[in-house]
């Protein structure tokens, strides 16, 4: 199992997607009507697909996953360059701190990060926080799905790519519990040739986590959540 996906939901996928995938210097996959996708290759790291599928509701609850992007000693730039793309400066309570909130088109928040040495080798995207009842269980339940490890970090639990370069994923104390409403934001597993489907259930499970809808369908993919009540896709493996 590896992670593969972001998932981006979208009053408009081609605009936002267009958006990202200038922000983290992309490769567009797919440009259709109802998704748009952009591949973010890590140089000897790991390789994240940004998906955007389309949504008829603009968000109705406070991010629980967002992106922190890499800032550093070009922190001013960077911010004005996605300035010039379409984003706004966002005001979410964040008083006097050393990095920059801004707003994608749609809305949604992402920070663009100072200076920290645990960024090295990050690419475009510093880290993915996502906001976790219990970082202690959601780590164990992540790395296990992920096959990351533990590192350094200023979260409570950050999780790397075993090559060490990368996005740090960050679980962070959420500051409310999941409410109903669906994350904005959420990650897709891929399996690989051997990974048994059921078998992956079960570990979720024992790892606290939950199988969404499992009476659904006709969709390649089974949805779950973590311990904390965040979606997340499985996939199948590729055939």
């Amino acid at each position: 199992m590896y992670l593969q996906n972001l998932i981006i939901d979208a009053i408009e996928p081609q605009r936002l997607g267009r958006f990202w995938e200038a922000v983290v210097g992309g490769v567009r996959l797919t440009d259709e009507p109802d998704i748009f996708e952009t591949r973010l290759t890590v140089e000897d790291g790991p390789v994240l697909d940004l998906c955007f599928q389309p949504v008829p509701e603009p968000p109705a609850e406070p991010p629980r996953l967002h992106l922190d992007l890499l800032g550093g000693d070009h922190q001013a730039g960077e911010v004005d360059r996605l300035l010039e793309l379409g984003a706004r400066h966002l005001d979410i309570g964040q008083g006097d701190v050393p990095w920059v909130v801004l707003a994608d088109p749609e809305g949604n928040p992402c920070c663009v990060m100072e200076h920290r040495a645990v960024y090295l080798d990050t690419g475009p995207i510093a880290a993915l926080p996502l906001a976790s009842a219990d970082p202690d269980t959601d780590r164990e339940f992540w790395a296990w799905l992920t096959g990351w490890t533990d590192a350094p970090g200023v979260a409570p639990r950050t999780l790397r790519h075993p090559s060490r370069r990368g996005p740090l994923f960050e679980l962070c104390p959420e500051p409310a519990s999941k409410g109903a409403a669906k994350n904005r934001l959420h990650l897709d597993i891929r399996l690989e040739d051997g990974d048994d489907p059921d078998e992956v259930a079960a570990g979720i499970a024992e790892r606290g986590g939950r199988e969404l809808h499992p009476d659904q369908d006709g969709l390649p993919w089974r949805l779950y959540a973590d311990p904390s009540g965040n979606e997340l896709c499985v996939l199948p493996a590729h055939s």
